[in-house]
Order: C-alpha cells, then sequence, then structure tokens
C-alpha cells in the first residue's frame, strides 16, 4: 500500500469564562457511523502557507472565530486509510486566544461548534492525541493564571 504525508495545522482556542476560569472551541462532525465526533479545528497546510497561517485560516473557517496566537504546541502524528491510500499526517498545534467571531459562521464541514469549559473540554475531544493537546494547553494556561495578574491577551507568557 502507497504512503502519502500530510501537514496540518490548527488551534485551541480559548476564552475566560465570564464564571471564570477557560472554555476551550470544540468542533462536531459525523462519523461513518453517525455519531458526533468532537475535536481541535485543523485543516491542509496549502503550498507557500506558513502552519501559523493554516492554523489561524482552519480555525476561522471551522469554528467561525477569530484568534491570535498565544504560543505553538507541539505536533502530533498518525496514521490513517482512505481510499486504499495510507497517509502518515502530521499536525502542528498552537495555543490560541479568541478575538471575535460568531461559532454559528462555522462552514459545512462541521455539524456543531461550542465551548466547553476547560475541563470538560479534555473529557469531550474523541481522539486521545487531541485530548493531550488540549491537556498541554492547559499547562500552559495554568502558568498565566500562576502569574498575579497574569492575563494571556495581555501578554502573559503561556
Amino acid at each position: 500500500m502507497r504512503t502519502r504525508f500530510e501537514h496540518s495545522a490548527g488551534g485551541v482556542v480559548v476564552r475566560r469564562a465570564p464564571a471564570g476560569g477557560w472554555e476551550v472551541a470544540l468542533a462536531a462532525r459525523r462519523r461513518r457511523d453517525g455519531s458526533l465526533a468532537w475535536g481541535l479545528p485543523k485543516g491542509q497546510v496549502e503550498p507557500g502557507e506558513d502552519a501559523a497561517a493554516t492554523a489561524l485560516r482552519e480555525v476561522r473557517e471551522e469554528t467561525g472565530l477569530e484568534a491570535t496566537i498565544l504560543r505553538p504546541l507541539g505536533d502530533i502524528s498518525y496514521f490513517y486509510v482512505w481510499e486504499g491510500e495510507r497517509i502518515r499526517k502530521k499536525v502542528t498545534f498552537f495555543l490560541m486566544e479568541e478575538t471575535g467571531g460568531d461559532t454559528s459562521q462555522h462552514d459545512f464541514e462541521m455539524e456543531e461548534v461550542r465551548r466547553f469549559p476547560l475541563p470538560e473540554a479534555i473529557r469531550t475531544a474523541s481522539y486521545r492525541t487531541e485530548r493531550q493537546v488540549v491537556e498541554r494547553a492547559a499547562e500552559a494556561l495554568r502558568a498565566v493564571d500562576d502569574v498575579p495578574g497574569g492575563d494571556a491577551a495581555a501578554g502573559g507568557d503561556p
């Protein structure tokens, strides 16, 4: 079986929750069995585009949200088979802070976009590797919260 490499990029988009703490935007699409798979917004890095630009574009397209990048969160890798071809995929993720937009403006690929409290987002993400990325984001955000006056948008270094 032939193997092809793909590179995608995406984001863990957070905002301060009205009641305190952080919320994470997750997007859901239908699996072949009809169930919803909740995940992070991500998509293919286009020729001439860097991973950060891709991540911001995909967040906007798949969630309807505008965001700024706070820091890289690293990569995940996995294999899958699509139409008889083995795909080796690397996804580069960034921690992002929501700056605007509207989740009702997500594209057709997503059935639903919803914000979850950070601990619930970790439990809700359908794929183990993406749960691990959200856990990395949580660690970075705890560092911001531990700094007196720490605010990711005000330049706190998550």
